[in-house]
């Protein structure tokens, strides 16, 4: 039961980042005119394209269960930084300050997901481990 838990909690997980990385392709001028309105206007392409990599990449590799801890860090790197700049409710205006303070305890939470994966691996059911289960074994000599 617990192998099952540990891939459907990275299915869901997973499920965040690669919507993400969807709706950040999908609305790409959008997203651009919003980095621009919370400050972000170095590099902006740079920044995206990086951001888009370590959503697709960290989401699929979450997903499927390889190198979880990796896939974990690398979408921390992107989750928490973007947290704290764009659902800052503390500067926000007193009309979107309850929406974007439940958006960041819920980012909070999903951050805490990732650092339980980072601490736990990826359980039973993973890429990983099937790898790990066609490796011939070496003779000795």
């Amino acid at each position: 039961m617990k192998d099952m838990l540990d891939l459907l909690a990275r299915m869901l997980i997973s499920c965040i980042f690669l919507f993400e990385a969807y709706d950040t392709i999908a609305y790409m001028k959008n997203t651009k005119n919003t980095m621009t309105d919370y400050g972000l206007t170095w590099q902006q392409d740079t920044l995206l394209i990086g951001a888009i990599i370590l959503l697709v990449v960290g989401g699929i590799f979450l997903l499927i269960g390889y190198r979880a801890r990796l896939a974990a860090i690398l979408l921390l790197l992107y989750w928490l930084p973007v947290t704290f700049i764009v659902f800052s409710f503390w500067n926000d205006p007193i009309e979107v300050r309850r929406l974007h303070s439940i958006i960041f305890m819920k980012n909070l939470a999903v951050a805490g997901g990732l650092l339980m994966i980072i601490l736990h691996g990826s359980g039973r059911f993973s890429v990983k481990r099937l790898i790990l289960a066609m490796r011939v074994p070496k003779e000795k000599w």
